[in-house]
């Protein structure tokens, strides 16, 4: 059958078209039309075949008539449509009706177009040519939107791992001008993984700290003290002495880094990390009788993360550069048990000591 060049060869050259008619005449037909344009064809007799033949061959545009036995064309658009594999072809439905309100279903249906028999070629063509142009457009940009999506994805992670350093160059910085050991941050980081890993195994805590929270508190440890980063380097070396308005300074480092960090702007695979980075900074000197500071929390008002930290943080002082030994830091820490430590992880801390550095 000699047809007009009506179409772009860079859209039809080789693209699949299921046709599904339960007429064979109706077939032989439009595979006839769709051949000269380049296209390559599958055919089925109704509509469960094409199902089974959209699955397996993901056509680029269906052709499909209306009218058939068993599942109709409706019927099998539905189904299409419903897939999440299939939703996106583009479907054509093909019928001896002209009927506007035939033509409204389909397209409220999901279909792209309507043909009506008897076939002219040349709409034929130029509806599959349309068609296909308009899926082979709209793959290409959700390639390119994908694309995109990576490379800024990337960027993004890229960005948010170097807040981090900077937060991290901070914390060493801050816990420097504060005359910490060598190595404190690290061992806080450890320890504090430890203790809430064994709180996972613990049926107080077992439904609250997860894998991921585990990961998160050992990497968000580290920014317990960064608002010293805002303290007077003398005042921070002082040991004893301290008038009340140095003491409301020095207070004064808990709001400072949890200021710090809720400026910060962060992506979503970021939130977690950074909300328990501002807890544990804002209230890791809240005690569990609700003596400490800044806001006076008291018992289960203390997050979680912040408890560990308070418990942690006073183990690596006491142990730090050998001023006391694992078992006598833990006497001593056990006198606050119940008062400025939670007792439940404090006991939980004793059991799991010997894996403490």
């Amino acid at each position: 059958m000699g047809v007009c060049m009506i179409y772009n060869d860079r859209d039809t050259e080789g693209a699949r078209i299921l046709i599904v008619d339960d007429v064979e005449m109706n077939r032989l037909i439009l595979e006839d039309i769709v051949k000269n344009m380049g296209c390559e064809t599958i055919v089925a007799e109704d509509g469960e075949q094409a199902l089974e033949l959209a699955a397996k061959n993901r056509p680029h545009l269906i052709l499909s008539d209306i009218s058939m036995p068993g599942m109709d064309g409706y019927e099998l658009c539905k189904v299409l449509k419903a897939n999440k594999r299939t939703k996106d072809i583009p479907i054509i439905f093909i019928s001896a009706y002209d009927d506007p309100k035939d033509i409204v279903v389909g397209l409220k249906l999901g279909g792209e177009d309507y043909i009506t028999k008897p076939f002219i070629a040349e709409v034929v063509q130029a509806r599959v040519s349309v068609h296909l142009h308009l899926y082979a457009a709209k793959r290409e940009l959700m390639e390119m939107n994908r694309r995109l999506q990576i490379s800024v994805d990337a960027q993004l992670k890229q960005m948010e791992l170097e807040k981090k350093n900077i937060l991290y160059a901070l914390a060493n910085i801050a816990a420097r001008n504060s005359g910490c050991e060598p190595g404190h941050v690290e061992r806080l980081r450890h320890n504090c993984k430890v203790l809430a890993q064994g709180m996972q195994l613990s049926t107080a805590f077992e439904d609250r700290i997860s894998d991921s929270y585990i990961d998160t508190i050992e990497l968000a440890a580290a920014l317990c003290d960064i608002g010293n980063i805002g303290i007077p380097k003398e005042l921070l070396r002082k040991r004893s002495g301290f008038t009340e308005e140095e003491t409301e300074i020095i207070h004064n480092h808990a709001e400072i880094g949890a200021k710090l960090l809720s400026d910060l702007h962060v992506n979503s695979d970021y939130n977690d990390f950074l909300s328990i980075s501002i807890d544990i900074s804002r209230y890791h000197h809240e005690n569990w009788d609700g003596s400490g500071y800044p806001e006076g929390l008291k018992g289960s008002q203390i997050p979680v993360a912040a408890q560990i930290v308070s418990i942690m943080e006073a183990y690596c002082t006491l142990t730090g550069e050998k001023k006391h030994g694992r078992e006598e830091a833990l006497e001593i820490m056990e006198k606050d048990s119940g008062t400025k430590f939670n007792p439940v992880i404090f006991n939980i801390c004793r059991k799991i000591a010997r894996q403490l550095s």
